[in-house]
């Protein structure tokens, strides 16, 4: 019975009821189990593929084979044959029904002004094939394997095209174009800042740090692949959408237009989900043939993506290329930077198109630094292969690894300490606000005692024992610091709605949505630190867009900044409603009324009640005045939470065998400045989640395409993901600055490790390879990539 026991508290089991968590005990600020993980560690969570509806259908897709082609026919007539098929949909049947395209969120200028071209994709491809996976097809049939074997059977004459897979190629003369009303495959030619004076800060420079860096494409895996079930009701004539999501109110909207249909008649749900990184919070073409499929057969239609199928359906990220360029004075004081690159966009613009590769980059590259000048050009180009989107950061960890390895290559050309040239620009305390030349306003920080406690921590000064430790035993080490400050996404209404029900529980509801970060336990601390509420009691509503009013989704490093301060402000609504019923209740004025945990009490008096208990007489249905609420219930909408600017210093040692190549990681240190930390076990968890997922991108992680536009690296066995034993233990230091631009206080921090841990790891990989003179090498830092490039210079 006591291993039992062990075993259950191990697991965020009870053997007995607790007695109920409210207050400090469960507030902000408490390290408390994530309130979701009993159910998923046994196994009960509800994915959309564990969901039927009665009736279903089962659809599988037909994808092009090729990366380029003209498609001249698709026979479906041998498929459609088959036992147990129900019917095949091509562009054909879709066109005239009235669906949308599948649009892309962003509009930014060219450098002329003109409007970057947005080249139409519709959920199935009519014309031509544009990357190897572009979807041509849907077959339904009774069964999973009778639609898979049904779609295998449609034959596709294609005429094939020459194929180009990297931008570089894509904007060449003599390139193959993907669009008739794209010259030239460009499809925005970006420009941040002014030419003229970036031009002279290098111009009068003391020194030029320039690097060229290549940002891998990283295929996303997330534990879960997509799936959707759609249905639709004749009668009121509303689709219903079961899919993982980031945001259910957003997603919702998105698929209403592109079913062309208003946003009433259109119904997301979305359960568990695991895992997205940025890639599930699209509308992707399968939802809309299903919900096409689902009208037209009167009968549900579920679809669940193979690993090896999302591979080449689902997003990818990443994916770059830039000249980067740091001007400094003979001291080593930043002038300005200049990066000059290319965007890869895949076959079609995604949702956010070509944020990552030139908006981002700007916001995202100042970092905690007094750089005067920033400029950004970057031409984005549409390429053979698949389309890229938002993956964990998008552009934030880019701009930050740019900026950090220009650091570090000027420290070593200008023979400064690389601790030293950067404290030498940090931004100090007493210059905040700092405005940067991006327009961004950093409004708190103390950037130096992060950096100082980082070094310490790191014990930066005891380095050389165990270099020398190092080379005893035949290996190399490196160590990299990795500084970031990153630009959480753009303000956005967020709902806060509290619902007392009738069972005695709380529920919260609110537009964010939950795909492994752990929104419930912190969400119910901030109600708990709010109202009283008893923390066991309190439930989380986000993935029902019929339960919504207003919702930005997760995605930004925002959700507890959205849905925090959307809560704090329900509260306050709460206890001013609550002030008016007990009043009433208790037989006093409103003004005499004081809320203090959890009670609503007469000033100067021991007569009270206690918020539950007020609920409890409502619910009973106690007799009010017409003039007074008769609920303590509460939908409000947060207004627009303004970006914070979360920041950090990660250093990491590595020790390298020059003999294979091989990176082991032998230490690594994050301090960061997250404000105030709502769960501080929870967001050490969202940076050893980041971090792993950066030092994936670091050392293994590469999407390859050959020359015709086919995915060489198209399944685990040929595209390598970190494991537990590539990673050390990792320390965890907060040093939170509370920011005074939303009411938690909090930063974001969901996208922080990725930020911080590719440049710490390849700076620290650069340094172990200095002896052999390597001055420069790309991710990913493979054992082959780091053998050679020790060989090369030997």
């Amino acid at each position: 019975m006591a291993i039992m026991r062990l075993w259950c508290l191990a697991m965020n089991m009870h053997v007995s009821k607790p007695a109920p968590l409210a207050g400090r005990a469960a507030g902000i600020g408490q390290s408390l189990p994530r309130k979701e993980d009993a159910t998923l560690v046994r196994g009960e969570g509800r994915y959309t593929d564990d969901l039927s509806l009665d009736g279903q259908l089962y659809a599988a897709f037909v994808r092009s084979p090729h990366a380029h082609g003209v498609i001249r026919s698709i026979e479906t007539a041998d498929a459609a044959a088959m036992k147990g098929v129900v019917a095949i949909y091509t562009a054909q049947d879709l066109a005239g029904q009235g669906y949308g395209a599948l649009k892309c969120a962003v509009d930014l200028p060219n450098r002329d002004g003109s409007a970057m071209r947005k080249p139409v994709r519709h959920a199935l491809t009519a014309d031509k094939v544009r990357f190897v996976g572009d979807p041509v097809a849907m077959v339904v049939a009774r069964t999973v394997q009778q639609a898979r074997d049904a779609a295998e059977a449609v034959s596709l004459d294609i005429d094939v095209l020459p194929a180009v897979t990297s931008a570089e190629a894509a904007l060449a003369p003599d390139a193959s174009e993907l669009f008739d009303d794209v010259p030239g495959n460009l499809v925005l030619d970006y420009h941040f800042g002014d030419a003229g004076k970036v031009a002279a800060a290098f111009a009068e420079a003391a020194h030029v740090a320039r690097l060229r860096i290549v940002n891998n494409r990283i295929i996303v895996n997330p534990i879960e692949p997509r799936a959707a079930i759609g249905s639709y009701d004749r009668k009121t004539k509303r689709y219903t959408l079961h899919a993982p999501s980031q945001g259910a109110f957003g997603m919702r909207n998105n698929l209403a237009a592109a079913m062309g249909v208003p946003q009433d008649r259109m119904h997301l749900i979305t359960g568990h989900v695991g895992g997205s990184f940025g890639m599930k919070s699209a509308v992707f073409p399968e939802y809309v043939v299903l919900l096409h499929a689902a009208r037209m057969l009167k009968k549900p239609v579920k679809w669940a993506d193979q690993r090896s199928e999302s591979f080449v359906s689902d997003h990818h990220g990443r994916d770059m290329v830039f000249d980067a360029e740091l001007a400094l004075d003979a001291s080593g004081r930043f002038l300005a930077t200049r990066f000059t690159g290319f965007g890869n966009m895949g076959g079609y613009l995604s949702q956010p198109g070509p944020l990552m590769a030139t908006l981002n980059i700007g916001k995202n590259s100042v970092g905690m630094y007094r750089t005067p000048l920033v400029e950004v050009q970057t031409r984005c180009a549409v390429t053979n292969t698949v389309p890229i989107a938002a993956y964990r950061g998008a552009g934030r960890p880019e701009g930050n690894y740019f900026m950090e390895r220009l650091i570090d290559t000027a420290a070593r050309e200008m023979g400064i300490d690389r601790a030293v040239i950067r404290r030498r620009n940090l931004i100090a305390p007493a210059q905040l606000p700092w405005k940067t030349p991006i327009g961004t306003v950093y409004d708190s920080g103390d950037f130096p005692a992060l950096f100082a406690r980082a070094l310490e921590a790191a014990d930066w000064k005891g380095y050389r024992a165990r270099e020398r430790a190092s080379r005893k035993a035949g290996k190399l080490r490196g160590r990299g610091i990795g500084c970031y400050l990153e630009v959480t996404a753009p303000p956005g209404n967020e709902m806060g709605g509290i619902h007392f029900e009738a069972d005695g529980t709380v529920t919260i509801v609110t537009g964010t949505l939950d795909y492994g970060q752990g929104h419930w336990t912190p969400f119910a601390q901030v109600l708990t630190s709010q109202l009283g509420v008893p923390f066991d009691r309190i439930r989380l509503v986000q993935g029902d867009s019929d339960r919504l009013i207003a919702g930005g989704g997760t995605g930004g490093s925002k959700s507890i900044m959205a849905s925090g301060s959307a809560i704090i402000e329900a509260s306050e609504r709460v206890i001013e409603k609550g002030k008016l019923l007990s009043a009433h209740v208790l037989e006093a004025a409103v003004a005499d009324i004081e809320f203090t945990d959890g009670r609503f009490a007469i000033a100067g008096t021991d007569r009270s009640i206690g918020i539950m208990e007020l609920a409890r007489k409502l619910q009973a249905g106690l007799s009010l005045p017409d003039d007074l609420p008769g609920t303590l219930d509460v939908d409000h909408i947060f207004k627009a939470a303004p970006s914070a600017y979360p920041n950090g210093c990660h250093i990491a040692e590595v020790e390298i065998d020059p003999d294979t190549g091989h990176v082991e990681i032998a230490s690594y240190v994050m301090v960061n400045d997250f404000g105030v930390l709502v769960n501080p076990m929870i967001v050490e968890g969202q940076l050893h989640g980041g971090v792993v997922q950066g030092i994936g991108q670091a050392l293994c992680e590469m999407t390859s395409y050959d020359e015709d536009g086919q995915l060489r690296t198209g399944s685990y066995m040929d595209y390598a993901m970190p494991r537990a034993a590539d990673v050390p233990f990792f320390t965890f230091i907060s040093e939170g600055v509370p920011t005074r631009t939303n009411p938690v206080g909090a930063k974001g921090c969901g996208e922080a490790g990725c930020a911080g841990s590719l440049p710490s790891v390849m700076n620290a990989v650069v340094d172990a390879l200095a002896p052999h003179g390597v001055r420069h090498i790309d991710m990913p830092a493979t054992p082959q990539a780091i053998w050679r490039a020790i060989h090369a210079k030997a």
